[in-house]
């Protein structure tokens, strides 16, 4: 879809096996809530003549802060117990672009990203240095527990009996926007996968992959197999058929996650290009998602929902 002036803002909340009826009326009614909570962290910033990096930053912190996604509080749990977090933020002006992988006591994750993207000469930075950063720069520091639910021991309880399903081990949070000024961005953050190894690095801190933004052809973030989608440069190739082959934002994204579907991987994105054409892509059975402008907001989960 088009919007040739004006801000927007995505976000989604990771996509993966939701069949109608799959989630509890209580549950899907709290990831609703969440993504609205995303839409107007950064629609204040988005409405009131603020950046696009601000706004993804904002509306990736809230969903690192709600325990009903996998980011942040709430993230899913290693093999070994313990939420271990990766985070990417770039700016579409500059591609300037800052990540931090396998940390496991900053509270916000994407908050130490904009730090190694602002106050760094580095891309990516991993573990104990990117803990350093964020408690140089004033971060919060968390004792691990912090990030451990009931739910998520629960469900590393099933995956290491063998029980574990798709939808466990899948989820991300992002954000893409586009500013008043017509700049872009994008944001993601995640946990990974469920039970997985310990120092497993999925697509989200990876530049590129799952995350990209450039002002010259659109804003990507990606969630679903992480594997699949750093092997298909996902975020960037999307970027690349919009600005080269001219494709929709629709298009390049549908092309794009069909060739992470033939390496055997699934999951979702979310575009906004340069001139405001903007989409929602999956091949699963839902995403969690979300889009807000200065005409209104709204919220789906199932792939049939428009």
């Amino acid at each position: 879809m088009t919007n040739t002036s004006g801000w927007r803002l995505l976000v989604h909340g990771g996509a993966g096996v939701m069949p109608r009826g799959a989630l509890l009326a209580e549950e899907e009614a709290a990831c609703r809530l969440g993504l609205q909570a995303a839409l107007a962290a950064g629609a204040r910033i988005l409405s009131g003549g603020g950046g696009a990096i601000d706004a993804v930053e904002a509306a990736v912190r809230a969903l690192e802060d709600d325990p009903n996604f996998n980011a942040g509080r709430g993230a899913v749990l290693d093999r070994d117990g313990f939420a271990e977090l990766d985070a990417a933020i770039m700016d579409g002006r500059d591609r300037s672009a800052g990540a931090v992988t396998q940390v496991r006591t900053i509270r916000n994750p994407i908050l130490a990203a904009r730090i190694v993207k602002d106050h760094t000469p580095h891309v990516l930075i991993a573990g104990p240095g990117a803990v350093r950063i964020a408690a140089e720069h004033g971060l919060e520091i968390v004792d691990p527990s912090y990030f451990v639910t009931p739910r998520r021991e629960a469900q590393l309880k099933r995956a290491l009996a063998g029980e574990v399903t798709l939808a466990d081990k899948r989820g991300t949070v992002g954000a893409v926007a586009r500013d008043a000024a017509g700049n872009l961005a994008a944001a993601t953050s995640t946990g990974g996968m469920a039970a997985k190894m310990a120092g497993r690095v999925g697509d989200s801190p990876i530049i590129g992959a799952g995350t990209y933004a450039d002002n010259a052809s659109a804003a990507v973030s990606a969630t679903g197999h992480g594997e699949m989608f750093i092997r298909a440069s996902a975020a960037r190739m999307i970027c690349a058929r919009m600005e080269i082959e001219a494709l929709s934002a629709a298009e390049a994204a549908r092309v794009t996650l069909e060739e992470v579907k033939l390496m055997g991987g699934d999951g979702g994105v979310i575009v906004v290009g340069r001139s405001g054409d903007w989409a929602f892509a999956m091949n699963t059975d839902g995403m969690f998602r979300g889009m807000i402008d200065a005409i209104g907001s709204r919220t789906a989960i199932y792939a049939d929902e428009t």
